[in-house]
């Protein structure tokens, strides 16, 4: 049966295509979810004027697409991971973390887009592929690098040094407990 897609459908085609399919596919499927008509002239001329409006709304999408590639292009981005002495990380980096981290910087992109063949689990810098379509695509450097953790002796020990009065200073360390009663 020859039908006249009135929408993409996914493996068949794209709006506008007239389309041999077979009989049941096309009642049961396609012309009940309104993806597919009969291929009329009145249904040909409405389909070209879908088919128009689709394309300029592709065009517009696939300029924003290509503005945000540019953008993007050679940015850097630095990533604070946990990691032991030897540069392998506790767990890994993945697009989320990236795409969280160039949000950061008010460069948004989904994490569908950035294209990693597997999660990042060692320090170092990486060159990584944002791909918005087949051939919209931009390179950005990630540099992956150790977190720094404070030791809470560390931490104690520099609270401590703060607040030792200097030497020589008339400091009243009394507390209202260490007063004696006045009867």
């Amino acid at each position: 049966m020859k039908v006249l897609l009135s929408k993409n459908v996914e493996k068949l085609g794209i709006i506008g295509d007239v389309v041999d399919v077979a009989d049941g596919y096309a009642r049961n499927y396609l012309l009940p979810q309104l993806l597919a008509v009969e291929p009329t002239d009145a249904n040909l001329k409405a389909i070209e004027a879908a088919k128009a409006k689709y394309l300029e709304e592709l065009a517009r999408e696939r300029a924003g697409l290509e503005a945000k590639a540019d953008a993007i292009r050679g940015k850097e981005v630095s990533i604070s991971v946990r990691a032991n002495e030897e540069g392998h990380l506790y767990g890994s980096v993945g697009p989320a973390q990236i795409s969280a981290a160039l949000a950061e910087e008010n460069v948004f992109v989904e994490a569908k887009y950035i294209v990693l063949d597997q999660p990042i689990r060692q320090l170092d810098k990486y060159d990584v592929t944002v791909q918005f379509a087949e051939d919209i695509t931009a390179t950005i450097h990630v540099w992956i690098v150790p977190s720094h953790t404070i030791d809470v002796d560390d931490e104690l020990a520099d609270g401590a040094a703060e607040t030792d009065a200097p030497a020589g200073d008339d400091v009243d360390t009394s507390t209202d407990d260490e007063t004696p009663d006045q009867d």
